[in-house]
């Protein structure tokens, strides 16, 4: 792990304000994220954790503040930050249901090789249609095609929900290795433990606000704390 305090960061959020239907659920929120490490985002659910992931992403536009990717400001459109090395795993796996997996690696913008490379464990599926498969082995999928482009900066969303712990730890390790490679890693997660295991540092959203940033050295041994964060729901999406 790396904590590259003194690399610039290639995303980062500047007091980031975000909603629905022009009413924020996130306000001004602020963090970065720098080559080589992970940074997980905690909290509840409604906390605003995938409004930050989908405006950070050019999913959905901002309410205020900045986006800067690789140093530069940008209100682009999501298909233009992925060209520009952007990679996303949403909450729901992006997997066409019809198609078989070859055919889901082969609409990625990463080699098919490189994503069976990654994960080997989808060369005896590639005939099956996704549909037909696991939840685990989709999500498998969907990492496996997002990682084959070598994105620069990669953002998770939920990547573990629903989905037995083995591969959980599967799909971590993963993450892992992409930002050994260099990659920029923006993990959101609700379960702390898993996440903070692989990660370099965190932030804490609730109702919309940061309440809380450190190492995730800081955050383990704060652990307790840190998970009473997490009681409860907000309002926030």
């Amino acid at each position: 792990m790396t904590t590259t305090t003194e690399v610039a960061p290639v995303l980062e959020a500047r007091s980031l304000s975000a909603g629905y239907r022009r009413v924020p659920c996130v306000r001004e929120v602020s963090l970065d994220v720098r080559p080589g490490e992970i940074v997980v985002v905690l909290g509840p659910n409604g906390a605003g954790k995938t409004t930050t992931l989908l405006t950070l992403s050019g999913a959905l536009p901002s309410l205020g503040g900045e986006v800067h990717l690789r140093g530069e400001p940008t209100d682009a459109a999501l298909h233009h930050r992925v060209r520009g090395g952007l990679g996303i795993i949403p909450e729901e796996r992006s997997v066409i249901s019809r198609l078989s997996v070859r055919d889901n690696l082969r609409i990625g913008p990463g080699p098919v090789e490189r994503a069976l490379d990654l994960f080997p464990e989808l060369r005896p599926l590639l005939r099956r249609r996704a549909g037909l498969l696991s939840g685990g082995e989709q999500q498998m999928l969907s990492t496996a095609r997002a990682l084959a482009a070598e994105p620069s900066v990669l953002l998770a969303d939920e990547l573990s929900l629903g989905l037995a712990p083995k591969i959980v730890t599967r799909l971590m390790q993963a993450l892992r290795s992409a930002a050994d490679r260099g990659a920029g890693v923006l993990l959101v997660e609700q379960h702390a433990r898993q996440a903070l295991a692989i990660a370099d540092r965190a932030y804490i959203l609730r109702r919309g606000s940061v309440v809380w940033s450190g190492s995730a050295d800081e955050a383990r041994a704060n652990l307790q704390e840190i998970e009473g964060a997490y009681l409860g729901h907000e309002a926030a999406a």
